[in-house]
């Protein structure tokens, strides 16, 4: 096992169970969040915790920054998080939210020039797979920063896939990927909600969808949530907002239409509107009224 020592900031619902999944594996990790809670529940299962990003970032080699946008990992490293001033030589910085792809390079640049390295290395796979240590890892940087890291990466997840040697590649495929998963969520809401309206037994839906060409990984994950009326966020409304966001402006940048991507965008920004912001993007069903949803739920 490395003998590097691993510092997660944002013990949220990815990022306690990347630290979490290190730890069991023998990595010496450490945990940071501004909630006590979140700290508490890390402690609870053996983790050292610090109070700021800079107490956590004297004690560690690799820095896993999984908050949850690009203010925020800028607020981390450059700003009140003092993260780059307190890392030693050498050390590795793994920025893992999802954000705008011309933002990695510009971190990148700047930990050079403290003699840092950078990760671009947004995740994938939801809570469940990361408490697992089997999320996704797009990474991409240098293959010094690679180096640098040693075997921190493969202990906090299941597959990572090194994408090339410039920051910047990570982010593109993550904004990808993330292109699909909220056309896919908005996409199985709608068909959820057409085959309530006609009068469809839910679950029987639910079964025969999920066994037949309709079938998508995030129709499978996410309808459960929609029949049991279990709206907790898992992965929020406000979370499309902000990707479905990257990927627009994006676009616009090459001059590319995305009819499907401005249509999703503008259903999770009703529901925003709605102030089902903080709920389960699943949630998103419930900007269709006169639909018969679970109890608990309403549209």
């Amino acid at each position: 096992m490395t003998s590097k020592t691993l510092g997660v900031i944002g013990l949220g619902s990815m990022g306690l169970g990347a630290a979490l999944s290190a730890h069991r594996r023998g990595v010496p990790t450490w945990g940071c969040d501004p909630r006590a809670e979140a700290r508490e529940a890390f402690a609870e299962e053996g983790g050292r915790v610090a109070a700021s990003p800079a107490e956590l970032a004297v004690q560690c080699d690799v820095v896993l920054i999984l908050v949850v946008n690009a203010a925020q990992t800028e607020d981390v490293l450059f700003g009140s998080g003092a993260v780059a001033e307190h890392l030693k030589p050498g050390s590795v910085v793994v920025a893992s939210a999802t954000v705008d792809p011309s933002l990695p390079p510009q971190w990148e640049s700047r930990l050079l020039e403290r003699g840092l390295w950078l990760i671009d290395g947004p995740v994938s796979g939801g809570p469940a797979k990361a408490a697992q240590g089997q999320m996704t890892v797009m990474a991409s940087g240098r293959p010094e920063a690679f180096e640098a890291a040693g075997d921190v990466l493969e202990a906090l997840a299941g597959k990572v896939y090194r994408l090339g040697d410039a920051a910047g590649i990570g982010s593109t495929v993550k904004m990808v990927n993330q292109h699909l998963a909220g056309v896919h969520i908005a996409a199985a809401a709608e068909a959820m909600a057409l085959g309530l309206r006609a009068g469809a037994d839910p679950a029987q839906l639910y079964e025969v969808i999920c066994h037949s060409a309709g079938m998508s990984w995030m129709f499978q994950n996410r309808v459960p949530h929609i029949l049991s009326g279990d709206y907790r966020p898992r992965s929020a409304v406000n979370i499309f907002v902000k990707d479905l966001g990257i990927v627009l402006d994006a676009a616009r940048k090459f001059t590319m239409p995305l009819p499907l991507a401005a249509s999703a965008h503008q259903m999770y920004l009703q529901a925003a509107a709605a102030g089902l912001g903080s709920e389960d993007d699943s949630a998103v069903i419930k900007i269709f009224p006169g639909i018969q949803l679970p109890q608990g739920a309403s549209t």
